[in-house]
């Protein structure tokens, strides 16, 4: 991620052993909100324990995820959570991390051309059947045997990859329905 001023400097926080996080490009202490709108502002920074340096970045993001999913502005659906602990330790650990990278990547593209475009419902398909052949690219390139297996399966309701493209292709669809729901109302407003 770069600073919005172009810069591509990495902030560096320093997390203390009780729990503080201190910016060390502002020389002050910030919390996790403070993080949280860095995202949203395209800062990239890095989570550091101030004594061993291990990198903490990870789970000070994770930290933020579960704080506004325990607020009640929970993204994530139960079944995407479900499916996605249950990928933890299998053969689709290794792919899933780019994949899903790539995915929220293709969808926050997608969500620039939503508010260009007069009708977001024709780039929402677009895009989802763009993910769709991503993910059966990859599942031919990582998962070669078990693809080949889905394919000759036109029934397999125990296959959890496939289970989980309905799912999220499903949770798109939801999603860009609440969308448009809301540019409907935006639309009645003006």
């Amino acid at each position: 991620m770069a600073k919005p001023n172009g810069s591509s400097q990495t902030i560096i926080i320093k997390k203390y052993a009780n729990r503080r996080l201190y910016d060390t490009s502002t020389s002050s202490y910030v919390t996790l909100d403070h993080l949280s709108e860095l995202v949203r502002e395209g800062r990239d920074f890095e989570v550091r324990d101030a004594k061993s340096g291990e990198d903490l970045t990870r789970q000070v993001l994770t930290q933020i995820i579960f704080e506004q999913e325990t607020k009640g502005e929970g993204a994530l659906p139960l079944n995407f959570l479900r499916k996605l602990i249950g990928f933890y330790g299998g053969g689709a650990q290794t792919f899933l991390p780019a994949f899903l990278d790539m995915s929220m990547n293709s969808f926050a593209d997608t969500q620039k051309e939503w508010r260009k475009a007069a009708n977001p419902m024709s780039a929402f398909e677009k895009q989802a059947k763009r993910n769709m052949a991503m993910f059966e690219q990859g599942m031919k390139m990582f998962m070669p045997t078990l693809y080949k297996a889905s394919q000759t399966e036109k029934t397999t309701p125990s296959n959890p990859i496939l289970e989980f493209q309905a799912e999220a292709l499903a949770a798109m669809q939801a999603q860009m329905q609440a969308i448009q729901d809301q540019l409907a109302d935006l639309a009645k407003k003006e």
